[in-house]
């Protein structure tokens, strides 16, 4: 699937001196850094990456860069909380776009969900694998947007309640397993494959969510049944 500008985790913005007011400025140079860490940390690994290896690829100064952030750290965070937050964004946009039709709303989110990461092979690597080795409040982090994925996922549940009263209710632990187990699928296909070819998990991811969120009986007859 091709990527869309919605899609597109960290946009790359221009080098240079700009004639612009001191807060755009700011702002572009600071949204080059968090690309550019992201860039390095996919290259070579969290641990082997240096401030060093942000400010050239970024083209700015040492100065520029600790007047944004205390360390690498504090900028890979800043650069996953980014990425984070547009591609849940995405997705709510999504879903809420075919509301109510719950079944369309989630073929949809995947799609976008995959498209994101497949447009961005960088990211994709920083957010799944890399920052597990980030430290501490890296997998605090992590541990907050599988919260944010699991909220997803419930309201998909409610809405497919609403149209089929046999599904059942789930317990809140469901929603943590089921992004578990497509972060699973995922992180293995990037780490087994390039992350461009992560659109090819669509059908398979989309089979985990109706198999955990409806009960497989149903999921086999909702994928039979006409558009």
């Amino acid at each position: 699937m091709s990527a869309t500008p919605e899609t597109e985790i960290l946009a790359v913005l221009p080098r240079g001196r700009h004639a612009a007011p001191r807060p755009v400025v700011r702002e572009t140079q600071r949204a080059r850094m968090l690309e550019a860490m992201v860039q390095a940390v996919a290259e070579k690994g969290f641990a082997r990456v240096a401030v060093a290896d942000v400010i050239e690829r970024a083209g700015v100064s040492r100065k520029t860069f600790y007047e944004q952030f205390a360390n690498k750290e504090d900028c890979f965070l800043a650069a996953y909380d980014a990425g984070v937050d547009r591609l849940l964004a995405a997705i709510d946009d999504a879903l809420d776009a075919l509301a109510p039709d719950w079944l369309a709303g989630t073929r949809r989110a995947v799609e976008v969900y995959l498209g994101a990461m497949a447009a961005s092979p960088a990211f994709a690597r920083a957010f799944l694998i890399e920052v597990l080795g980030a430290g501490p409040e890296a997998l605090s982090r992590r541990d907050a947007v599988q919260e944010r994925f699991a909220a997803q996922l419930q309201a998909i549940h409610r809405r497919a309640r609403a149209d089929i009263p046999e599904i059942p209710a789930l317990a809140p632990h469901t929603f943590r397993a089921a992004v578990g187990a497509v972060n699973e699928l995922v992180t293995a296909h990037v780490l087994e494959h390039e992350a461009h070819t992560l659109p090819e998990l669509s059908d398979a991811i989309l089979d985990v969510h109706l198999a955990l969120l409806v009960g497989r009986e149903l999921a086999a007859r909702i994928a039979t049944a006409p558009s």
